[in-house]
């Protein structure tokens, strides 16, 4: 039986949840495909439930070429248009085509940073936060850094990057470690 101690968030009867919890949450994330994924995934969450984009995860990788950053900014709008009957994903017409629109912003930053991780990763001086909470309650939804990542991606032409989408992006990318702290992770994280 497994007895470790989870966020509430992951709870016992969800093993999808615990593996994303266990496996990906936090883990500070460094390469630009990786990241570029859960950009889009976390936009694509807008309004849904996290285990809505869990279970869609591997229609969204194929739809969207693995994530290559390159091939999405190239999709043409009829293979576009084509998705929004994909029930493997969020058919959202809006959020289908703001992956294209990401991509060419996300290569224009590459240009500029070198990768997209020097950029997203000197909002936190190449360091994750680690933050000292004991209860998911006192998670915020977004915050001044947030506020600011999101406001520079939207001024550089992005899309579905909000403030409370963008922090929920820094805590799947571990730029933040929002484990609580009897979590099994926290500890594991802020080690590393």
């Amino acid at each position: 039986m497994d007895k470790l101690k989870r966020c509430a968030w992951a709870p016992d009867n969800n093993p999808e949840y615990q593996r994303y919890h266990d496996e990906e949450w936090g883990v500070p994330v460094y390469d630009d495909t990786k990241l570029f994924e859960m950009l889009i995934l976390e936009g694509a969450q807008a309004g849904l439930s996290w285990e809505t984009i869990l279970k869609k995860r591997e229609g969204y990788r194929k739809a969207f070429n693995y994530f290559n950053v390159r091939k999405c900014a190239e999709m043409s709008d009829e293979e576009l248009e084509k998705l929004i009957q994909n029930p493997e994903i969020i058919r959202n017409r809006l959020k289908i085509f703001s992956v294209r629109k990401n991509a060419l912003v996300f290569i224009n930053i590459q240009k500029e940073f070198g990768s997209f991780s020097n950029y997203i990763w000197k909002f936190v001086d190449n360091k994750p936060i680690i933050n000292n909470i004991s209860s998911i309650t006192q998670i915020p939804a977004k915050t001044e850094l947030s506020d600011k990542i999101s406001k520079d991606l939207k001024k550089r032409g992005m899309s579905f990057v909000g403030s409370t989408i963008i922090y929920a992006y820094m805590q799947a990318v571990g730029l933040v470690n929002d484990h609580t702290t009897a979590c099994f992770r926290y500890v594991f994280i802020g080690q590393q």
